[in-house]
């Protein structure tokens, strides 16, 4: 695995050569339209799902407060993750559907943008704080939850083409 790295500085693009962090240029990239989608899963209890499903929670509506959440935590994705670039969100949807097998919630966010570099990492940070409100907005019902499975499902554009999770 080691043979795969690069063999110096100059052929990691988020490290100058001498090693130190930059931000990519990609101002030199025309802009592109551009697509990402993640999921995540919530697991909990046939309860705990049940009362977020009836509305029956201490603070309130849980699923809007999350989908809410998870859209501006795109939009913010810059802000939170180092070397990420500033973008123009076009559209960012999160939904957040019941899964009575798992139990609990499955989570996915879309998040589009006409830019120069992609849109996975606000479709990661969507359904990361998504899931993390509605830990937050529940755990009065259990505390035991388990935040599951964040993950690219697919993207679309850009020089590195198009991506689809096999799994």
């Amino acid at each position: 695995m080691q043979d795969s790295f690069p063999k110096n500085f100059a052929d990691l693009t988020h490290l100058d050569n001498q090693g130190q962090a930059q931000m990519v240029d990609v101002s030199a990239k025309a802009p592109t339209v551009r697509e990402a989608v993640a999921a995540a899963q919530v697991r909990m209890s046939s309860a705990t799902l049940a009362a977020i499903q009836a509305g029956n929670t201490p603070k309130g509506d849980v699923l809007a407060t999350a989908r809410i959440a998870g859209i501006m935590a795109a939009k913010q994705t810059s802000t939170l993750i180092p070397l990420c670039h500033p973008l123009p969100l076009q559209k960012v949807t999160v939904e957040i559907t019941p899964d009575p097998e798992l139990p609990g919630y499955q989570i996915q966010a879309t998040v589009k943008t006409k830019a120069e570099t992609g849109v996975e990492m606000e479709a990661l940070t969507a359904v990361s704080v998504a899931a993390l409100t509605l830990y937050d907005m529940a755990k009065a019902l259990e505390k035991s939850m388990q935040i599951e499975s964040i993950r690219l499902i697919s993207k679309t554009g850009g020089k590195s083409g198009d991506y689809l999770n096999p799994h």
